[in-house]
């Protein structure tokens, strides 16, 4: 009981199996409490990790281990582990992966997001409509700033096709306050497909557009992801299985 009112929940579920062990084996008093501190503290950095799994809105299924590391630029292949040492939040920089459609962006920044989460850092992956969506409610609400103080509550925020987001001005505005409260002090990482001389149609006002692309750019590592769409050659090549398969069965019942 007085375990749980310390909220011990290892020492409660393991005390009497590990102070038998510790009898057995003979193991000083601070052997056997030392090793009930290292599984609490071993359990509860799981649950907290899970805790944040759950919390980050990341695919489950976009992971470093699904992740097609060959066929992303060779430059950004070497980048990629270090971001996942999550190095680039302790420094309230941004990442930022521009690249046309099917170039593995989304998979790329979803992966890394997992591993930051692994090692016990606060991710939110959203795409950008759905953030926008989400501080336009809030502002009408006139709830903007404790939205923005949830959101705050995460070491990185990853927006996901910006470029999708066709802006009207109230759209724009809760955009750029959210990029404004983050900068220099929590990252962003963004995925987008239009570079930043096409971003006036995201912000459509061209003061809006340079000062947002000037506090993300600031403190930020830029992934320009070129190279041929990873998704049509996935398509082709399903295409050319599908194709060979039929040609082996009709051979084999001919």
């Amino acid at each position: 009981m007085l375990l749980r009112s310390l909220k011990l929940p290892s020492f409660v579920a393991s005390h009497e199996e590990l102070a038998q062990q510790a009898e057995r084996d003979g193991w000083p008093h601070v052997e056997y409490l030392g090793r009930l501190v290292e599984l609490e503290i071993s359990e509860r950095r799981q649950r907290r990790i899970e805790r944040l799994r759950k919390g980050s809105g990341l695919p489950e299924d976009k992971t470093i281990g699904s992740l097609k590391v060959e066929k992303l630029p060779p430059k950004v292949r070497r980048q990629v582990p270090a971001l996942c040492e999550g190095g680039f939040i302790h420094r309230a920089e941004n990442v930022l992966a521009f690249g046309l459609p099917g170039r593995g962006k989304t998979h790329m920044m979803a992966a890394i997001g997992h591993e930051l989460v692994h090692r016990g850092y606060a991710v939110l992956f959203t795409p950008a409509y759905r953030l926008v969506q989400r501080l336009l409610a809030a502002k009408r609400d006139l709830l903007l700033d404790r939205e923005l103080k949830r959101l705050d509550a995460y070491d990185a925020v990853i927006l996901d096709d910006l470029g999708y987001v066709q802006q009207d001005r109230e759209e724009m505005e809760v955009l750029f306050t959210f990029l404004s409260e983050r900068y220099e002090r929590r990252s962003v990482m963004i995925t987008s497909n239009l570079v930043f001389s096409q971003w006036d149609q995201i912000f459509k006002n061209p003061m809006t557009t340079m000062a947002a692309i000037d506090r993300l750019v600031h403190h930020a590592i830029i992934l320009e992801m070129a190279g041929p769409s990873i998704r049509e050659e996935e398509a082709k090549a399903s295409r050319r299985g599908t194709g060979d398969a039929r040609s082996a069965t009709a051979e084999a019942t001919s």
